[in-house]
């Protein structure tokens, strides 16, 4: 099963002609999330031929306008083509008068459902078939949440010449023993899963963190990730101005990736300060925290394959 996410936008406060607002499309097996949806969204989902209208939820970190400018567009956007399933909208307060304020002032046509969730508490705020999504609180001007997605565990691998060994004829039976079921050889005695199976194996984790200070708690919560979306807002050299806008560095960012034992880092939501030129000095002092730092751009895709 695909697990991919896509960089629609890298940029943070402003966009740039080739840096759009912050946000990140995951895409598993052909649903759609999005994370985020700053000012050019539409722009990336377009160049990238993905299909929007196959987004089922957005999730949001918070209200600020660089991180929600994009949504509108969207909403309205998705009237255009026929839509049977609801999209969901999950983030902090506000985030349901913000999408009721924008449909009345812009006069919007919505011909499909809108069902908004807001979330104050850290916890599980959505299940899918094999995933759920955690929200946790970040520490930044107003209430602003992280969100890390996560497989459910699989099961172990099969091992067909112990399912031989045990007399279960090859087919349907297998599978069942495949899916966890206990079903009986052909001399009818039991043969359980765990008999023909290796030890279960862990799915897959994104975690997506933007516009907070670095702290401890989000290493705790991206612990794993297969991929781990971070701010790296500014060079370590401007820490105090970071931490006085409660933004973090992208050395702050590669500290909590080592820490959390992630596989790779994309950073994200960089300053307007910084040209593409310039980006790479913050690159060069996040991969000396952590070697897997890779700086995310507009339109990049991140492939998320199992570990085994």
């Amino acid at each position: 099963m695909n697990l991919e996410a896509f960089i629609l936008g890298s940029g943070g406060m402003m966009p740039l002609p080739n840096r759009h607002l912050t946000s990140v499309l995951l895409r598993r097996e052909g649903e759609l999330f999005l994370f985020d949806g700053g000012e050019g969204t539409q722009v990336s989902l377009r160049r990238l031929n993905l299909r929007w209208k196959k987004i089922s939820v957005i999730f949001v970190s918070h209200t600020h306008a660089d991180h929600v400018t994009g949504i509108p567009g969207l909403l309205m956007l998705s009237s255009q083509v026929d839509r049977d399933d609801p999209l969901y909208i999950i983030g902090p307060p506000r985030i349901a008068e913000y999408i009721e304020t924008s449909r009345r002032v812009l006069d919007m046509y919505i011909n499909y459902e809108i069902v908004v969730k807001e979330v104050s508490e850290p916890g599980i705020v959505y299940r899918g078939d094999g995933f759920h999504v955690r929200c946790f609180a970040l520490r930044h001007t107003k209430p602003c949440f992280g969100y890390a997605f996560e497989e459910d565990t699989r099961p172990g691998e099969f091992y067909p010449e112990k399912a031989e060994a045990l007399k279960v004829p090859r087919g349907p039976l297998w599978s069942r023993l495949q899916a966890g079921e206990t079903v009986k050889a052909a001399d009818g005695s039991p043969v359980q899963s765990a008999q023909v199976l290796g030890p279960p194996r862990s799915g897959r984790k994104f975690t997506f963190v933007t516009d907070t200070l670095a702290f401890p708690g989000i290493a705790g919560e991206a612990a794993g990730s297969d991929l781990f979306i971070c701010e790296g807002m500014f060079e370590k050299a401007l820490e105090e101005n970071a931490h006085e806008k409660k933004h973090m560095t992208a050395v702050e960012a590669a500290r909590l990736a080592r820490d959390a034992g992630v596989k790779r880092l994309g950073l994200i939501h960089y300053s307007p300060r910084y040209n593409e030129s310039n980006l790479k000095e913050l690159l060069k002092e996040a991969q000396a925290v952590f070697p897997g730092t890779v700086l995310s751009r507009d339109r990049m895709v991140f492939p998320i394959e199992y570990e085994d």
